[in-house]
């Protein structure tokens, strides 16, 4: 077998693998366009009449609020947790990355622990503790933990670790030649130098907050707070005919933000996940 047989083959199969990953992908753009009977109908793969006001009668199918709203609320959640997440993953990092001190071993080992512990644990405990706090039906459940990594986690902060270990250690004796604290030292020296590593970490988290559905359906109530998820949800309605062009419609558009923001930063992601597997 040549060469450009061997190619040929590979790009078959690769374009076979990638057709089956995207179709559900595929199905869904082409069923938000279809009436319901088109939809379940399995012999319907290209709508026979192309719905375009499915996008318009599902961004106002909820009485007194569009998704606007709701697009505008998963914005707000998702950018503070992004900003608490890179912020405490870096802190916690760093000090990991960089400096000796008693325990450090044993505080890491606990640290990556926490991997293995089931996020269901903690939702009854978590729960009963913002409610006491008075955070019931806010956002204050879902953003106040960023800072204390506590959404990403252990994860986020490994990949900090490993990138920052990357970094030259004759920069910070450097920088303690010339007076620079440790402080200094984070802000003028690390952060510069861990740009890939922390856009992986915001996206990550950008990612799985605005994809989140079990916290925003345990602390939030009030339909005006609704993400995105919960207003999806609204449209399984079991009283009344399920308008399915709609809700894939208003699901389409939900996969956007998502996409855009690892399209317009796959440079910075692939660099940090990349460098960071090849260091430390």
């Amino acid at each position: 077998m040549n060469k450009n047989m061997f190619k040929a083959i590979k790009l078959i199969l690769l374009t076979v693998l990638a057709i089956g990953m995207l179709y559900p992908i595929i199905w869904m753009f082409l069923s938000s366009f279809q009436a319901n009977h088109e939809i379940f109908d399995f012999s319907v793969v290209f709508p026979r009449h192309w719905m375009f006001e499915n996008y318009a009668n599902g961004w106002n199918s909820i009485p007194g609020h569009n998704f606007g709203e709701f697009f505008g609320n998963s914005l707000l959640v998702s950018l503070v947790i992004v900003m608490g997440t890179v912020i405490s993953a870096a802190l916690t990092a760093y000090p990991f990355a960089r400096l000796k001190f008693r325990g450090k071993k044993i505080l890491f080992s606990l640290v990556i622990a926490t991997l293995l512990l089931p996020t269901q644990i903690l939702l009854i405990p978590r729960y009963i503790l913002f409610v006491r706090f008075g955070w019931g039906d806010s956002y204050l459940p879902l953003t106040v933990p960023a800072f204390f990594a506590q959404v990403a986690g252990a994860f986020s902060i490994y990949l900090m670790i490993q990138f920052m270990k990357g970094i030259p250690k004759e920069m910070d004796e450097a920088a303690l030649v010339d007076g620079c604290g440790y402080f200094r030292q984070f802000f003028q020296i690390i952060i510069p130098n861990c740009k890939p590593a922390l856009f992986t970490v915001g996206i990550f988290a950008f990612i799985w907050s605005w994809d989140d559905f079990l916290n925003h359906l345990i602390y939030i109530n009030s339909t005006a707070k609704f993400t995105v998820t919960l207003a999806l949800r609204m449209f399984a309605d079991t009283a009344a005919v399920v308008p399915w062009g709609q809700m894939f419609a208003m699901s389409v558009l939900s996969m956007l933000p998502s996409a855009i923001i690892f399209a317009s930063a796959q440079k910075y992601f692939v660099e940090g996940i990349v460098t960071t597997g090849l260091k430390g």
